[in-house]
């Protein structure tokens, strides 16, 4: 804690009222100190008496930490310890309603005190987490959202039980994935855990008012929309449901219908056309107040819905002035027009010691079609033609050899593939993607991409339609 950090400790004596917009969430006590010195609430002398107090508490903890053995450790462990110390600080004296009252008590008040209750403060907060966390676990939605799933089975119970309140008390300490709709991510440690917690207990809240096969279909939909596998992708389910339940509503749906057929969507379109981002917000309040009504939503939930719904009047200012509003209104696809169904059973895949065996077979076939040939009598899984690819087992125009042998479909999955980021933009075809595509890291991609190119518009177009009829998560390669 170095007296250079508060204003090089020098002596201010210019009254005037505290600038909150100099006191730092994360560095709440510090900037508290140097705020103390700017207008004069504190001298030289008492800012230095208070640093030598935190030392003297990070003394103490440097001697917990080393289990007695040690009054010294690396730098680097120092000042993450007493980083630790300052968080808990910060804990007790953010908790008071004004910065004055704050800085008295860090003038007058036992430096000791103060971290102890802050510690104390952190302990509390950290069962409030968990009792949050255990609420949001019996009501997890069951969706196929991998971000989602394993925030909260895996990344959020990783945080609750190795949280340390007194050395690592700063330190947020999980790999949370999932992306809330709306995040403070100045908060650090399990300040930012519970308010992450109780903002998704809140798109929980609102997602599982809505029928679970409604729910999974809209995922469906959007990932066709998007043209992503929405299983991998990281988005955020209460943002996609919450505007899906508001252009229902304004497509006179009930208020617990996130489904938006084509008739309503055509309902949509014309008044949305030109409409001012103004007159949206003021469509989009009283949809919401019709939501408030009819469902559940108790107060905290409508405030979250208030705050996240501006993003989406922007969103859908900006899809209607390109006339792109289905990226925001998610319609649902026409029951008559099936998408190809296709099985990629994991059963199905052949063991590693036959997977090995064939390989090595491949590399003594002296001709390109006898490879090919044993290629299509030996491989029937997907996932086996992908590991043979990956295994650079084939050279040169073997590889067009094989992709000579595929059908159209055969070659609009590998496409599917091959190209997923490039068809993330929803005006790119295929023919448009072969014609701007600069290169692949892996060598039988770049050799596909050849052959594709090789092919004329009107076969790549036919793949393209297959691609176009192929739903993401039918294709379970993960």
């Amino acid at each position: 804690m170095d007296a250079g950090n508060l204003s090089e400790g020098r002596e201010l004596t210019v009254r005037g009222g505290i600038r909150k917009s100099r006191l730092q969430r994360n560095a709440y006590t510090l900037s508290l100190l140097n705020e103390g010195l700017r207008t004069g609430r504190l001298n030289g002398e008492e800012a230095k008496r208070i640093q030598y107090a935190f030392m003297r508490i990070l003394q103490e903890l440097i001697l917990k930490y080393t289990r007695g053995e040690s009054t010294t450790v690396a730098t680097e462990t120092a000042e993450s310890l007493l980083t630790s110390v300052l968080y808990a600080a910060d804990a007790y004296l953010s908790d008071f309603e004004e910065p004055e009252a704050a800085i008295e008590t860090l003038k007058t008040a036992d430096t000791r005190l103060i971290y102890d209750r802050g510690v104390e403060k952190v302990g509390q907060t950290l069962e409030a987490a968990k009792r949050l966390y255990k609420e949001i676990a019996a009501r997890k939605l069951e969706v196929p959202v991998d971000a989602y799933n394993m925030t909260i089975d895996e990344s959020l119970p990783v945080f609750l039980r190795k949280y340390g309140i007194l050395f690592d008390a700063h330190n947020t300490m999980a790999s949370i994935d999932y992306p809330l709709a709306i995040d403070d991510m100045r908060l650090q440690g399990v300040f930012y855990i519970k308010q992450y917690l109780e903002r998704l207990k809140l798109e929980t809240e609102f997602c599982a008012m809505f029928d679970r096969r409604e729910l999974l279909e809209l995922l469906s939909n959007y990932g066709r929309v998007c043209r992503f596998d929405y299983r991998i992708e990281l988005f955020n389910i209460f943002e996609l449901v919450l505007g899906n339940a508001i252009f229902s509503v304004l497509a006179g749906g009930r208020a617990g219908e996130i489904r938006i057929s084509e008739n309503q969507f055509e309902r949509l379109e014309r008044p949305f056309g030109n409409a001012a981002e103004s007159q949206i917000r003021a469509v989009f309040t009283g949809a919401m107040a019709r939501l408030r009504d009819q469902l559940p939503i108790h107060a905290q939930l409508q405030a979250y819905m208030e705050v996240c719904s501006e993003s989406l009047v922007q969103r859908t200012a900006n899809a209607a002035k390109h006339g792109s509003l289905r990226t925001v209104a998610i319609t649902w696809r026409a029951t008559e027009a099936k998408p190809i169904v296709l099985s990629f059973d994991a059963k199905d895949r052949m063991s590693d010691v036959r997977l090995r065996k064939l390989l090595h077979e491949l590399t003594r076939v002296e001709t390109k079609e006898e490879k090919v040939g044993l290629i299509m009598s030996s491989f029937h899984s997907f996932y086996d033609y992908l590991d043979l690819l990956e295994a650079d087992c084939l050279y040169g125009d073997e590889y067009d050899a094989l992709f000579g042998a595929f059908g159209d479909m055969e070659l609009a999955l590998l496409a599917k593939i091959v190209f997923y980021e490039q068809l993330r933009d929803e005006s790119a075809d295929l023919p448009s993607i072969l014609s701007r595509e600069n290169g692949h890291p892996m060598e039988w991609q770049m050799r596909f991409s050849a052959c594709l190119r090789e092919m004329g518009r009107e076969r790549q177009q036919a793949v393209g339609r297959l691609m176009d009829e192929m739903n993401f998560e039918q294709m379970d390669f993960r």
